[in-house]
């Protein structure tokens, strides 16, 4: 929990000392993640995981911590407790995916007999 504070701390004091909390919208923060991921994902295209894992680390590292710092400035910004909103997540992952029925099995949910 502190390891969370800390790093958003961090974050926010970035944001403060550039004046750019004005531009930190929900909004922009949601296209921001997005626009991050597709970055993320533009480094695996055309590419097996392996060549980008094993050639592209810090870059895969670089686009991955741009996804958390916006995530992380969203929650903030919603007074979500970034854990919390995880943990409950997981619970419900966990009602929709049975070990049962989803061990070793990459259907969807809504395909299980």
């Amino acid at each position: 929990m502190n390891e969370t504070k800390n790093i958003l701390k961090e974050i926010n004091q970035f944001r403060d000392e550039r004046n750019w909390r004005q531009f930190h919208n929900e909004k922009d923060l949601s296209l921001s993640i997005s626009l991050e991921a597709a970055e993320l994902l533009e480094l695996f295209q055309w590419k097996s995981s392996e060549e980008v894992v094993d050639n592209k680390r810090d870059r895969l590292a670089e686009e991955l911590a741009d996804v958390l710092i916006y995530s992380y400035m969203l929650a903030d910004n919603l007074e979500f407790d970034i854990n919390e909103i995880i943990s409950k997540k997981l619970v419900k992952n966990a009602e929709k995916y049975p070990i049962g029925k989803s061990k070793d099995n990459n259907d969807k949910y809504k395909d299980f007999n």
